[in-house]
């Protein structure tokens, strides 16, 4: 008699989705936060403590999705699941355009650190090149498979996070209180001025549901997603709120305010200029590590998708390695239109790419809206089927992920919702010649 064989081992553990998360929420909107938020001055720290509680309840929404079903594709599987077949496009939809408009931002933080190193070599046309190479040479590694961008991602979120958290702690003994008063400088009351900041907060938050994307690659994965989501969104909002405080205390408000690199400028105060130059290298791995992770989602969620026929089947196709090659491809193109429009200098070219990356919060808020609406209604299906899940220590989290994603594309302002809409209604047709080509299979209720 003998043994079967054991199943194929999954290539993302609890380490690997930790950092996946760390390191895509941890990303180019967090370095230019302090001086954007140095108006509000410690209006700003109350704004990361709520906001992290909101962004909190998001990674406890998907934990529990994850739990209940992980299906890969996160976001995209849980409101196909929950709502059908077009709010899963929908969602999808908007997901995928968020991502591929954040990279070409994301390339560009790395390239700008990258050759700050070389003073001879700022011209607009070099960053614009080492930007597209290092998304071409992120995409080329993610086409070796998830087992190479993990490895990446562990080593690179363990490099680029020790600075910082250095700054976070021991960057408070070099505080002078005199640069954190007064404590709202806007002038503004209080509920405005969380608002306001509200949606420059949720940019640093945005990736929380990192770990439920490429569910299928997860070593026990209604264990280990619920596990990584919550402790990568714990190590962030503590990184978030204690950097802030420590650069906000080291440097003047008028000084913070104008500065292009405020965390190397606040380590040159405490310990040097050499230190200055270690927060850059640490600001190229971090912008490293969250290219190569959202990279990742960007042809895991289209994937997902066009397994059930909700996305042009390009996006599905794999190559040898099981990793989405060609979707790729097609994505990191559109990407590379923005980039180089945004740096040929075209105006009216370049303002579209500010409105996309704009609209790169708003639309990440279209999938938290509908996965906390989702967990809700996926949990009282399972308790009426006597699955064993209650409904009432849930309910809070789902409802304060909800309220908390439409507070902020509210505040994100009317030219970004109304730019979203535009985008999803554009995307109706796609799904009406997708739907006729290929049907999609029925939807499996959860178990």
């Amino acid at each position: 008699m003998t043994d079967a064989a054991a199943p194929p081992a999954k290539p993302l553990g609890l380490m690997t989705c930790i950092c996946l998360v760390v390191g895509n929420v941890v990303g180019a909107g967090f370095y230019l936060s302090p001086a954007a938020l140095a108006p509000f001055g410690m209006v700003a720290v109350l704004g990361w403590f709520l906001l992290a509680i909101g962004a909190m309840c998001i990674g406890i929404v998907f934990a529990r999705l994850s739990s209940i079903a992980p299906a890969a594709g996160g976001p995209y599987a849980f409101a196909r699941q929950a709502f059908g077949p077009l709010s899963g496009f929908m969602v999808a939809w908007t997901y995928w355009i968020s991502i591929w408009a954040s990279l070409p931002a994301i390339a560009l933080t790395l390239a700008g650190y990258l050759l700050a190193f070389f003073p001879g070599a700022k011209e607009p046309w070099m960053t614009v090149a080492v930007a597209l190479a290092a998304m071409w040479g992120i995409c080329l590694l993610s086409f070796r498979g998830t087992a190479t961008v993990g490895s990446l991602q562990r080593w690179a979120v363990a490099l680029k996070i020790l600075p910082f958290v250095a700054i976070g702690t021991i960057g408070l003994f070099w505080v002078r209180p005199e640069n954190l008063m007064p404590l709202n400088p806007s002038g503004m009351p209080i509920l405005p001025a969380l608002s306001t900041l509200a949606p420059l907060v949720m940019f640093a938050f945005l990736g929380i549901e990192s770990a439920t994307v490429p569910a299928g690659d997860v070593d026990n994965p209604k264990v280990t997603i619920p596990r990584a989501t919550l402790i990568g969104a714990g190590i962030c909002a503590l990184l978030y709120i204690f950097c802030t405080i420590a650069v906000m205390g080291v440097i003047p408000r008028e000084q913070l305010a104008a500065s292009s690199s405020p965390f190397a400028d606040a380590a040159r105060v405490m310990w040097g200029s050499w230190a200055g130059s270690l927060i850059g290298v640490a600001v190229v791995l971090s912008s490293l590590a969250a290219l190569n992770g959202w990279t990742l989602l960007l042809g895991q969620v289209p994937l997902a998708a066009a397994k059930d026929g909700a996305f042009p089947r390009v996006f599905g196709r794999v190559n040898s390695r099981g990793a989405p090659a060609a979707g790729l491809s097609v994505s990191l193109t559109f990407s590379s239109l923005l980039l180089v429009a945004q740096g040929g200098g075209g105006q009216a070219v370049a303002a579209a790419y500010e409105v996309l990356v704009q609209l790169s919060t708003t639309a990440n808020m279209i999938p938290y809206i509908f996965c906390a609406v989702a967990e809700a209604m996926l949990v009282k299906s399972l308790a009426d089927r006597g699955g064993g899940w209650r409904i009432g220590p849930f309910t809070p989290a789902a409802l304060i992920a909800f309220g908390f994603s439409v507070w902020v594309v509210i505040g994100s302002g009317a030219t970004a919702a109304m730019w979203t809409l535009v985008l999803m209604v554009l995307a109706l047709p796609i799904y009406v010649v997708l739907a006729r080509r290929q049907p999609e299979p029925a939807l499996e209720p959860f178990t």
